[in-house]
């Protein structure tokens, strides 16, 4: 089979090798990748490691869909030719990650595991859950991290209400899972972003008010559209001094969700606003595999399908993550045939 393979940390890899197909062991599963869905955070690992202890040669990737082919002994959940989808975080199954305060909880797929971007992959079978039967390969793959990132913020931690308004910042994937959710929940949502193209694209998708933040300071465009009443919830996906933006906007006792880093690992913030307002900030660290399979229910009864910007064959992984670093509209999905 094939496998990309990372030898050192930098942007010189990875590399696609021939490896021997692995083989189940007992209460594992070997599943048949049909899509892998890129994440920001695929790059922060190939391009520095991002602290994590990489066991050489390492595989990136933590988001497939795919098909079972083989099982090992004592296996139950799962039988031969099933759909599933990976969990990001291997073992948690509900209920607070595994760590401490000393340690946080790390330890996911395609960073301290192994990833998923090859033909074949053998994992215990509690690493993955049942595939939502309305979607194809590709937008299946979508949900493990981004697509559970944003129903854990507005679902699972929230819940979002009717009438209510959400804020999302930029049109990535889990921007638009959040546009996508917080809509079919009856609120209002605004999105943000420094294209006026991906903005029109995002009002086509039901975004309810579009700020172009390089033309207009977003926070005092959020004045406007509520009438300083502020926002009710924000998914803070730019981080960094950003965070310092969204208290502004933020509502009184309202929420914002910190997911993104792409300004920086070090949040900085004005603290009169923060108690004055009294919101409730929670960092956002993905979500659990129940939380997972109810996603896949809701995708399921409701019909959302996820926003695909770019589909590559498996070989093209360089091209896809090109397109990552230039931006997406949604997600990038790699495929496998």
């Amino acid at each position: 089979m094939k496998r990309w393979e990372l030898d050192a940390v930098g942007r010189d890899g990875p590399h696609l090798r021939t490896v021997a197909v692995p083989e189940p062991g007992p209460g594992e599963v070997l599943v048949k990748v049909a899509a892998v869905s890129l994440n920001y955070r695929d790059l922060l690992v190939l391009e520095s490691g991002m602290g994590l202890s990489l066991e050489f040669p390492f595989t990136p990737g933590s988001d497939l869909a795919g098909v079972v082919s083989a099982v090992g002994a004592g296996v139950t959940r799962f039988a031969v030719g099933e759909k599933v989808i990976s969990t990001f975080s291997p073992g948690r199954l509900d209920g607070p990650a595994l760590g401490t305060a000393r340690v946080p909880p790390y330890k996911t797929l395609g960073g301290a595991y192994p990833g998923v971007l090859a033909e074949y992959v053998a994992f215990p079978e509690d690493w993955f859950v049942k595939a939502p039967t309305t979607l194809d390969a590709g937008e299946a793959s979508t949900l493990p991290c981004a697509g559970l990132t944003a129903w854990t913020a507005l679902v699972e931690n929230g819940p979002v209400r009717p009438g209510q308004t959400v804020l999302v910042q930029g049109t990535g994937g889990v921007a638009l899972f959040g546009l996508q959710l917080a809509r079919a929940q009856g609120a209002d949502v605004i999105v943000t972003s420094g294209s006026d193209e991906k903005l029109a694209r995002a009002k086509s998708l039901g975004a309810t008010h579009v700020i172009h933040r390089e033309r207009e300071d977003w926070v005092e465009a959020v004045y406007c559209i509520t009438a300083d009443r502020g926002v009710d919830h924000i998914l803070e996906l730019a981080g960094g001094p950003n965070l310092g933006r969204s208290i502004e906007a933020v509502a009184l006792h309202g929420t914002i969700s910190v997911i993104g880093v792409f300004e920086g690992f070090t949040v900085t913030g004005p603290s009169g606003p923060l108690l004055l307002k009294e919101p409730t900030i929670r960092g956002i660290n993905v979500g659990t595999r129940r939380a997972l399979e109810s996603l896949v229910r809701a995708v399921d009864a409701t019909g959302l399908k996820p926003v695909i910007d770019a589909r590559y064959p498996l070989e093209a992984l360089p091209a896809a993550l090109e397109h990552l670093r230039k931006g997406a509209f949604g997600k990038i999905v790699v495929e496998s045939h």
